[in-house]
């Protein structure tokens, strides 16, 4: 290759988005195409790629290790539940952990995840270490999944300020020629295939350099047993566990029944307001007052194309308003979040003011005029 040809490139290589970010983007589409339940990322470091993946709907359990814990000390607040995570809950569970310990260490809280990521980790270890990863990723964890990403060491040559390794920390930096060698033998060994890929593009003209960043994403080729797990699981857990997070879910009754009367409430109220709307247009003419009867169509515009039968419909009796909970429980949003009907009268339950046999939410309409 041309030196100053060479020298060109290196004013001028800048990744957009930072390479980072199309690491962690290329781990989360891996995610949304594969929708792994369980995931945890070796090396986590300072937890940025844990958190864009907690956004991810089909994961229920995140877990991160690290050999620092200082580091994901810093940065694990990021992980914690928000104000609106308990105002709004997920209809998903979440559980994020955090782990301190080496990958080079077999432990039984890294078992049955569906997707483990290593991103720019191996080139991190020790030699003695390199060598017991294999093992423990992909004989012990014997994930569905294995991302692992680790520096090219071709493209260091058009990288401005690189003489050696791109970090001080780093151990080694392999060619393509040498990861494609060790993942094929690693794969060979544990019955997984692989795939190679990366990010950060070489310019054109360059192409023969491959990607900045170099990726091999394994897929195991057949189940792993329960047999195997058991055999191979240690008696004593040797990672130290630094944060623990459980998201509020609709999962959890108590949740749950919030939601439901908070939606209950807010789709009866809605009702009574179309409703005493309509009831007021003809409260100045006693023969229309006489024959009113609410009929559904006069919030069609909210309830879609939802048919009601007449033995549903809303009513004013005196100072009293009656939604019946069968029309209620005819919106989908309530609907989704009970499931049956017998849910969710017992959820609401001593929670919400119901008529007299249970089968209405009732508003006093006097005590509200009075409260005004």
């Amino acid at each position: 290759m041309d030196k100053n040809f060479k020298e060109e490139f290196r004013q001028i290589i800048k990744f957009e988005p930072p390479l980072y970010k199309q690491r962690h983007q290329f781990v989360k589409d891996l995610v949304e195409k594969y929708k792994p339940k369980k995931v945890a990322d070796l090396g986590c470091a300072d937890c940025s790629l844990l958190w864009m993946l907690k956004f991810c709907s089909c994961i229920e359990v995140l877990a991160g290790l690290d050999i620092c814990a200082n580091v994901m000390k810093e940065k694990m607040h990021t992980l914690s539940p928000l104000p609106v995570d308990y105002l709004q809950p997920s209809e998903r569970s979440l559980t994020v952990t955090l782990h301190h310990g080496s990958v080079a260490h077999k432990d039984p809280c890294m078992l049955g995840f569906d997707l483990v990521t290593c991103i720019e980790l191996i080139e991190h270890l020790e030699e003695s270490e390199l060598k017991k990863f294999p093992e423990v990723v992909f004989g012990f964890m014997a994930p569905s999944i294995v991302v692992i990403s680790t520096p090219n060491s071709e493209f260091n040559c058009l990288l401005p300020g690189v003489m050696l390794y791109r970090h001080p920390d780093h151990k080694f930096e392999w060619s393509q020629a040498e990861f494609q060698s060790w993942a094929l033998e690693t794969a060979r060994c544990y019955d997984y295939s692989v795939e190679f890929t990366g990010v950060g593009h070489p310019p054109t003209g360059m192409e023969k350099v491959g990607f900045c960043t170099q990726i091999g994403v394994f897929f195991r080729k057949y189940p792993q047993s329960a047999e195997s797990v058991q055999s191979e699981k240690p008696m004593e857990a040797v990672y130290k566990t630094v944060f623990k997070a459980v998201y509020p879910s609709l999962k959890d009754e108590k949740y749950l029944q919030n939601a439901v009367i908070s939606e209950v409430i807010f789709t009866a109220q809605i009702i009574k307001h179309r409703l005493m709307s309509k009831h007021e247009e003809y409260s100045d003419d006693p023969e229309k007052k006489s024959k009113f009867h609410l009929s559904m169509d006069c919030f069609s515009d909210y309830l879609g194309k939802l048919v009601v039968e007449k033995t549903m419909e809303p009513f004013v009796s005196g100072n009293e308003v009656y939604i019946p909970l069968t029309t209620i429980f005819s919106f989908p949003k309530v609907n989704r979040l009970c499931g049956t009907f017998e849910k969710l009268c017992k959820l609401i339950a001593g929670k919400v003011t119901l008529s007299s046999d249970g089968s209405a939410v009732m508003f006093n309409i006097e005590h509200e005029n009075e409260d005004n």
